[in-house]
């Protein structure tokens, strides 16, 4: 996995931390940290929370390597 899909991987579980918490409990935390949903802070991190899903969704189409196929050398 290459750093930005690591950092990606990162801001979407912040993503989900924050759409959990709007959920259950009616709390917007990045705009209550970046000052409201309107302000420009709040909107960037939205949209890099965003783009990092968009980066994401080649992990479901990416093989395991647990998964793939390897020939194993000691059956012939």
């Amino acid at each position: 996995m290459s750093a930005i899909q690591r950092i990606a991987l990162v801001l979407t579980i912040i993503g989900a931390i924050n759409w959990g918490l709007i959920g259950f409990f009616q709390f917007d935390l990045v705009a209550a940290i970046f000052g409201g949903q309107g302000s420009a802070l709040s909107r960037i991190i939205y949209g890099l929370v965003g783009i990092a899903g968009l980066i994401n969704l080649g992990l479901l189409f990416k093989p395991s390597t647990e998964t793939a196929e390897e020939p194993n050398p000691e059956i012939r």
